[in-house]
């Protein structure tokens, strides 16, 4: 089901042969092809040495200074045919000038291509899978390095590998369109020896890889030495391999160095926190060590001195501190101290279970049977999302 989304473009541009010899499932964790692109060879030597230099602050918009570092690579050229054929083709694409200038500045030689053979083949290819003119300007400039890569023997590979990761072809061109550059990383050295590794050696299923790369697929191309290193880190910090949150776990340390992470249970030991306390929380929400410290500091202010929580009770519901203090705590806590003061609220309940209530159920729960009697509530919460 998985590589059914991708096999109408694979037909239209004649790679279907290709896409079927292999089987989605063996690829993903063994060996396949990931020829680096073929990059076309310019022309020879250009009587001028000044011919690129004039060209590319004449046409291209370059200062004279860019203009004369950016020609080194392009001093075998001997007429502006491809580099125009260039230029006019990415401008026909949506590119503007300062575009053109930011792909050729990451590498001079772009302008050394065939067209037709190299650069509307990609675009084409793009287009196929279901994303914009506009789209393809965006993940272009935002990686310029997948116009090095070949249709045939990177692109098909790649992403029949993504979508097999991350389930759907929707999801693929979701993270495309954020960070084109991931089809730049080697499915030999990266994907597969990591995809290898997390099922072999750490004994962690195919789906629950896949389900934290959804969200995060930067994680699975990490250098192996580094993934490996990120899985003794995590070791290190009482995390077993075969807890079901290990892949959360590696995730949330993935993005954070030891100096915060140091920092952060620091902070919240001046809470009252212990360090035991703080890791038995990170293993039952990973996703607090995303939480910025001076986020930590107000959230855990407010709850210990105004909403009266202990620092135990927080570690033992971290859940918590994952809920925007400004726009949803803070409005919760006063609409229910309004309707205590004015002796309208005479249910029990821990403030937490109101905390953890949609908008909708709030409002329809505690706001709009006493909208009547005290209508200030309605200011309260809308104060809280106008923060």
């Amino acid at each position: 089901m998985a590589a059914a989304t991708l096999r109408s473009v694979l037909r239209r541009n004649r790679l279907l042969p290709l896409f079927e010899t292999c089987h989605l499932r063996d690829r993903l964790f063994f060996s396949s092809s990931d020829v680096a692109a073929a990059v076309t060879v310019c022309g020879t030597m250009s009587p001028d040495p000044h011919f690129m230099v004039e060209y590319l602050v004449n046409s291209c918009g370059f200062s004279p200074s860019e203009a004369a570092k950016f020609s080194k690579p392009l001093a075998r050229l001997r007429s502006t045919e491809k580099p125009d054929a260039v230029v006019n083709f990415m401008r026909s694409r949506g590119f503007d000038g300062a575009g053109i200038r930011k792909v050729i500045s990451r590498n001079p030689s772009h302008l050394c291509v065939n067209v037709e053979k190299n650069l509307a083949p990609k675009f084409q290819f793009l287009r196929d899978l279901g994303l914009s003119e506009s789209d393809i300007v965006d993940v272009i400039l935002k990686d310029s390095a997948i116009l090095r890569l070949d249709v045939h023997r990177s692109f098909v590979p790649k992403l029949q590998m993504w979508e097999s990761l991350l389930g759907s072809k929707e999801l693929v061109l979701k993270h495309l369109k954020k960070r084109m550059w991931f089809l730049s990383f080697s499915l030999e050295k990266r994907m597969h020896p990591n995809l290898k590794f997390l099922r072999d050696e750490c004994g962690i299923p195919e789906e629950r890889v896949s389900s934290v790369l959804r969200t995060d697929p930067t994680l699975i191309l990490l250098k192996p030495e580094s993934l490996r290193a990120l899985v003794v880190r995590a070791e290190e910090l009482g995390m077993p391999r075969h807890s079901q949150k290990f892949m959360s776990i590696l995730k949330s340390l993935h993005m954070i160095s030891k100096e915060t992470l140091e920092a952060k249970v620091e902070l919240l030991r001046s809470f009252g926190w212990s360090e035991s306390e703080f890791f038995s929380a990170f293993k039952k929400l990973p996703s607090i060590l995303s939480i910025s410290l001076e986020s930590f500091r107000r959230k855990m202010e407010f709850l210990i001195s105004v909403v009266g929580y202990t620092p135990s009770f927080i570690a033992s519901q971290p859940i918590i501190l994952l809920y925007g203090l400004q726009k949803r705590v803070i409005p919760r806590f006063r609409v229910l101290e309004m309707l205590n003061t004015k002796g309208l609220w005479t249910r029990r309940g821990k403030f937490l279970s109101y905390v953890k209530l949609s908008n909708a159920k709030f409002r329809e729960k505690i706001v709009l049977p006493y909208k009547e009697k005290v209508p200030e509530l309605l200011d309260i919460l809308r104060a809280g999302d106008e923060q």
